[in-house]
């Protein structure tokens, strides 16, 4: 069900601008232009309809923030628009339990609210660990993360914190307090975690010169002095998540062909090397090889090639969601098996090469089939290469002895 955001303003031009990026977002803008229409409406919803508000600070019936207080009581993450800067209306909204505020300054300025949209969606997945010997300030930090719809972790001391760690995967950020010995926490994390998978802010309220450099230099990816404002708290956090979520997108365009979403021949390297560290008593491989490919794209296109190609990518994957397989280029797959034995790997490959000779492929209202050749080795003296080798004799086999079949040790 397609999440709705509550907007409450009467400003023609701000609403237009809202609805537009809400709709972007993928989101379902329910637009009020009053504190008393957005009761009307709302009294006929429940909460876990709407992923948030965004309320006008100031409305002809509520022009002290009043829609604020009514959206926040209505249990909605509240985000605040104003036309008004001024230092005390600023400090008015932060003192309620909002997710942020915005002010009505500029284009570049709205294009926040769609980040703010795109977390508050994402961030119910992800965990925030808050390593503090004080009760009070962990409840604090928790309660502004919780605005932001992170799951939420307190920890008293390093040892404690770092159970929950281990116990959490979904754990993507730390906030560690320097008076738990934090800087000594953070180097023994970073011997467990690169800084690729955590994100680490330190915080303090010593005001030592050089501090911050300290926690940085211990493995810290960002540093707040406390008492900090709630603004610069949620920005970095968000600036820490956001790292980490891009730094994902890299490692998978990097590990992913792009036309199939298969792991690419790289990635299959680093997953095989990083298998046989365990010593598998059993490795087995096998090369997959699209029987007449070139006779499929001269006939329907290269287009189609492509199509077939993806399809056949989907069977890869569901066939061999267990072991690790990718794509090795052309029309080549490559998988890799281990502590499976050689019966059992040649039963999954004959059900698989069985199962792409009777599907029937639809390209534009053109149906054609495809068959593969399958070299197959569990031969494992001499590495990962030596078994490549092996394998891809017996595919060359498999293709000379008429196709369609698999020729294995």
């Amino acid at each position: 069900m397609q999440r709705k955001v509550l907007i409450v303003e009467d400003s023609k031009s701000s609403m237009n601008l809202m609805r537009r990026l809400i709709s972007k977002a993928k989101l379902r803008p329910v637009c009020t232009t009053s504190l008393v229409e957005a009761k009307h409406v709302f009294s006929s919803s429940a909460p876990e309809d709407y992923l948030c508000a965004v309320v006008d600070f100031d409305l002809p019936d509520a022009p002290n923030g009043e829609a604020i207080d009514f959206a926040i009581e209505s249990f909605l993450p509240t985000i605040v628009v104003t036309a008004t800067l001024d230092e005390s209306t600023r400090t008015a909204i932060l003192n309620k339990n909002v997710v942020d505020y915005i002010p009505k300054e500029n284009a570049q300025v709205y294009e926040y609210l769609t980040r703010l949209l795109n977390r508050l969606d994402k961030n119910k997945k992800i965990a925030v660990l808050v390593v503090d010997g004080s009760r009070i300030t962990r409840h604090s930090m928790t309660a502004l993360l919780r605005r932001h719809n992170f799951i939420t972790f307190e920890a008293s001391d390093a040892e404690q914190g770092m159970e929950f760690l281990r116990s959490n995967s979904n754990i993507k950020l730390a906030i560690i307090d320097d008076n738990i010995s934090g800087i000594k926490m953070i180097s023994e994390l970073r011997k467990l975690y690169s800084k690729e998978d955590l994100g680490i802010i330190g915080i303090s309220s010593d005001t030592t010169t050089g501090l911050s450099a300290r926690f940085i230099k211990s493995g810290a990816t960002d540093y707040l002095h406390t008492p900090f404002c709630h603004e610069e708290f949620f920005c970095r956090i968000m600036q820490n998540v956001e790292r980490l979520e891009n730094i994902a997108t890299i490692r998978r365009v990097a590990n992913l062909d792009y036309l199939t979403g298969l792991p690419n021949r790289r990635h299959f390297f680093e997953r095989v090397a990083a298998n046989l560290k365990s010593t598998p008593q059993n490795q087995s491989l096998a090369i997959i090889d699209i029987d007449h490919f070139k006779a499929v794209n001269d006939t329907f296109g290269h287009d189609c090639g492509d199509y077939t190609l993806k399809e056949l990518a989907k069977l890869v994957a569901e066939f061999f969601a267990d072991f690790t397989a990718a794509r090795f280029g052309g029309e080549e797959f490559c998988v890799f098996f281990s502590n499976v034995s050689p019966e059992k790997v040649l039963e999954v490959m004959e059900n698989f090469r069985n199962a792409i000779e009777n599907k029937i492929l639809t390209f534009e209202k053109q149906q054609l089939s495809c068959t593969v050749s399958i070299g197959f080795t569990h031969k494992s003296k001499g590495g990962i290469n030596a078994m490549l080798r092996i394998a891809d004799e017996h595919l060359y086999c498999a293709k000379n002895e008429g196709r369609n079949r698999i020729v294995t040790d």
